[in-house]
């Protein structure tokens, strides 16, 4: 009997039984089984390479979905700087003869709130206070 160290696993395989001959009609080896191995002898192929490639492609993904939104929010901020440009040049300049302020003084305005208000013509009224009002 002898015995094969590979890696951590040992075989043992028996003299006496030996492999069969291959034959015509016996199946090839499939891939899966020669690229299970290769993972199994290269561990970094099977878990480090796919964990670096997820960190690699999210972080492009990441950064191409983060510059659309930057895109789309200048777009948004020059529209609004527009909206607030023309707002401001129809404000400087309106529509002609649009808009004409009235030059008022104080003493006008006192005399347009004496006449609303006579002063001389009153009558008392009484506040009601807070407890007054609750129990009536």
């Amino acid at each position: 009997m002898t015995t094969i160290e590979t890696g951590q696993k040992t075989q043992k395989t028996s003299p006496s039984r030996s492999a069969p001959a291959p034959t015509a009609t016996s199946t090839p080896k499939q891939p899966s089984s020669s690229f299970k191995r290769w993972g199994r002898r290269h561990p970094f192929v099977r878990y480090g390479l796919p964990m670096i490639s997820l960190t690699v492609f999210g972080a492009l993904g990441l950064s191409q979905l983060l510059q659309g939104s930057k895109d789309i929010a200048k777009v948004k901020d020059d529209q609004e700087w527009e909206i607030i440009e023309t707002r401001k040049a129809l404000s400087r300049t309106g529509p002609v003869d649009g808009y004409k302020p009235k030059n008022t003084s104080i003493e006008e305005e006192l005399k347009a709130m004496q006449g609303k208000v006579d002063i001389d013509t009153y009558e008392y009224k009484k506040i009601p206070k807070l407890n007054e009002s609750k129990s009536s």
